[in-house]
């Protein structure tokens, strides 16, 4: 018969906690596999006084003179939510010491389990000795030491072991871990969340790789923040040789940290890299950094002068109370190869800009400014624009006339260069919308919209394509527009599933606006897709629009089987009337008639994802635009397939729109559950032909871009791989040439 009693200890008394014998030796007792305790105790969430235990025995026997508990057949104990199991206790009131036999495991508030064959502990359960300890860490980790003790809640070990591997095999045999360290003594501290040793050894396979002095790192837990060295990351190339990354982690204080990055290079010189991550109250920023000297390259001419070289990325976010938020993000260079060179990014430009938002549920104000700088060998920076201010207002105003919501926009933006075109601009409008869904199924859309604008812009000739100029000066234009749009869905059932069609068609009415005459700044890489076939306007941006009157249909398909899902839009548009000349010949919108286009998107459970954009012509119906994005397989083993053509044949003069064709392939197999090979290209098919001489080709239809191949090892506790990364295109000082890199990370260690 189970006993359960709730006792004062004895006031005053010393606290300790311990844990007991099980390996005979550090190493093996990694191995030896512990099953999860019962560690419940009846009636332990009812309010207990501190110094109070509660806890259940088959038999409690008392000894009144000695002041001897002696608690026997599955004891359980909890006190302050630390929990004790062992066959047998035997509890010294007058002393406050404890002595705990067979099977003992003792859990602390964290999560870690002690197990032991006896230990002696005071009687709040939280200090304690140990002969031949095994503690499991709550995230999985354990150590294993020939003595060990807790005090004031923290343990030391000593001629210990510790490893994150598993010990069992699938079929729960014994196994020694991949990887553990060993050392003389190790201190684990759950509060701080991190383990230190004393000549310590690395071993994996059993065999020694390194020893250190001294060591830390955290438990696993994911808390704590604390510094120390990370995972460093060594690779090889032809521009800077042998590389090797050394990071360290500072936390300067909870909500502040420091990573500080030093590359070390064989044929150049080193270069440094830092972090610097912070949140407080109002938001969070992080600046990133690197710092070298080196020579750099212009216009693919190296110059052999070392020079001061670097680039900082600085963002953050900051809210203002409930509605204003301020954004920035800061992307400067020394020079034009420097990313390139180090492999840090191959962006061919950089933006930077800063931003103050204010939402709410029915106005959005936004004013911000742009900086662009060109990573482009050969073309001048004072050509880029910077864009400030740019101020975009808009506000709802819910059901008024006839039930529709009326939204109110003011816009300006001046764009400025150094040396090239600069242009001023502001509008405002407004927009009239209303829903009506009709008895027999139809959802109609009713839109009307008008605005006005004012621009200023000179140095027009400086911008070299024509269409995109305007005339100089002061230019104004009205625009106006009516539209209404119908969908009327067709529901059914269909092979045990859901079919839906959906036909739509719009009519649009704009009287012809003034377009030519303004400068072209926002609105240049116009292309007809599915995305923007219904749209008011199927410019992207306000420097132009589409005044015409103009009917637009479609048909909509979705398909719904268990584990299979079918989506598909096709449609076309015919202009009723207006001018066709705005639009150039292959952007599917000149003549009376549009390219028509479509998508297909298809999934088949998690192992098939396809979709297919599309774009015929008009009158021989040839593939003007062909995009696939498709994923293949499983998790761990799949195929990623990107496929783009762009065969509009529009003039090459028009240099936002000229046509591309590429394929990019990546895949990952899994090789005996560990094991794995991964890779991927990016292949550029275009076949262009040299405009001053039609037999000479610049481009032969295959020019690889990157391409990289790789192998890795992955389990709990250890992961390594060996990557080789090849770019084929020459950058300056950043030449063509191929990488090798190299990964090894540890479970837990680092930091």
């Amino acid at each position: 018969m189970a006993a359960a009693l709730a006792l004062a200890a004895a006031p005053g008394l010393g606290q300790t906690v311990a844990d007991g014998a099980a390996p005979a030796a550090a190493d093996a007792g990694l191995a030896r596999p512990v099953a999860s305790p019962a560690l419940a105790v009846a009636g332990e969430n009812k309010p207990l006084a501190d110094n109070e235990v509660a806890f259940t025995a088959d038999r409690i026997d008392y000894d009144y003179q000695a002041k001897i508990v002696t608690a026997s057949g599955d004891v359980r104990m909890v006190r302050q939510g630390t929990h004790l199991r062992a066959d047998k206790v035997i509890w010294n009131r007058g002393t406050g010491k404890a002595h705990a036999y067979g099977s003992v495991a003792v859990q602390n508030p964290q999560g870690d389990t002690s197990y032991a064959d006896e230990l002696e502990l005071t009687d709040d359960l939280k200090n304690g000795i140990a002969q031949n300890l095994l503690l499991v860490l709550e995230n999985g980790g354990r150590m294993a030491a020939l003595k060990g003790q807790r005090q004031n809640g923290v343990y030391t070990l000593e001629h210990a072991a510790y490893s994150p591997c598993d010990v069992t095999t699938d079929h729960g045999c014994p196994k020694q871990p991949l990887w553990e360290i060993t050392a003389d003594r190790v201190t684990y501290d759950p509060e701080r969340h991190r383990l230190s040793y004393r000549d310590a050894r690395l071993r994996f396979f059993g065999v020694p790789l390194f020893w250190l002095p001294a060591f830390s790192h955290p438990d696993g837990s994911g808390q704590g923040g604390n510094s120390g060295l990370l995972v460093p990351d060594a690779s090889y190339n032809s521009r800077n040789g042998l590389s090797l990354q050394l990071p360290y982690f500072w936390q300067i204080a909870p909500n502040r940290d420091l990573t500080v990055t030093p590359h070390l290079f064989t044929a150049v010189l080193p270069m440094i890299e830092a972090q610097y991550r912070e949140l407080n109250s109002l938001g969070a920023f992080q600046i990133h950094g690197y710092a070298t000297s080196s020579s750099q390259a212009s216009n693919n001419v190296v110059n052999s002068t070392r020079e001061f070289r670097g680039y900082i990325d600085a963002n953050g976010r900051y809210q203002l109370g409930p509605d204003w938020t301020i954004r920035a993000s800061i992307r400067e260079v020394t020079d034009k190869t420097f990313l390139r060179r180090y492999e840090i990014s191959d962006d061919d430009r950089l933006r930077s800009t800063i931003s103050a938002e204010r939402i709410d549920d029915d106005s959005y104000l936004s004013i911000a400014g742009w900086r662009f700088r060109t990573l482009v060998l050969g073309q001048s920076q004072k050509t880029q624009p910077f864009a400030v201010p740019l101020i975009d207002y808009r506000r709802r105003i819910g059901e008024s006339l006839l039930g529709g919501t009326f939204t109110l926009q003011a816009n300006t933006l001046a764009i400025t260069r150094d040396e090239g075109q600069s242009t001023q601009r502001a509008f405002a409008g407004v927009q009239w919308q209303k829903w009506s869904l009709l008895p027999t199924g139809q959802l109609l859309t009713f839109t009307a919209y008008a605005r006005g604008d004012v621009y200023h812009s000179a140095d027009n000739d400086l911008t070299t394509t024509t269409i995109y100029q305007g005339d100089p000066g002061w230019q104004t234009r009205g625009i106006a527009a009516a539209a209404v749009d119908m969908r009327w869905p067709f529901v059914g059932t269909l092979f045990g599933g859901t079919q839906r069609v959906t036909p739509r068609v719009q009519f649009v009415a704009s009287p012809h606006a003034k377009n030519l005459a303004i400068p072209n700044e926002d609105a240049r890489a116009i292309d007809l897709e599915d995305s923007n076939l219904f749209a008011l306007n199927r410019f992207n941006g306000y420097d132009r629009w589409e005044g015409d009157t103009r009917v637009t249909y479609g048909l909509d398909y979705a398909l719904d089987l268990p584990r299979f899902a079918l989506r598909s839009v096709i449609g076309q548009s015919y202009r009723l009337a207006g001018p066709d000349s705005l639009f150039p010949d292959g952007t599917g919108l000149s003549g009376d008639f549009s390219d028509i286009v479509g998508r297909t998107t298809i999934r088949y459970g998690s192992f098939v994802s396809l979709t297919h954009r599309f774009r015929l012509d008009k009158h021989s119906l040839a593939v003007r635009r062909s995009e696939v994005d498709a994923t293949l397989g499983t998790q761990d083993t799949y195929v990623l397939i990107g496929y783009l053509n762009l065969n509009r044949n529009i003039s090459p003069e028009i240099e936002d729109l000229r046509d591309h064709q590429e394929l990019r392939l990546g895949g990952r197999v899994l090789l005996m559950k560990r094991w794995s090979v991964f890779g991927s290209t990016t292949v550029d098919l275009t076949n262009e032909v040299n405009t001053t001489n039609p037999l000479a080709s610049t481009a032969d239809g295959f020019n690889p871009v990157q391409s990289r191949v790789g192998l890795a090892y992955e389990d709990d506790c250890f992961r390594a791989s060996i990557q080789w990364h090849r770019d084929f295109a020459a950058f300056g000082d950043a030449r063509r040439g191929s990488t090798i890199q190299f990964q090894l990370a540890f479970k837990n260690l680092g930091r």
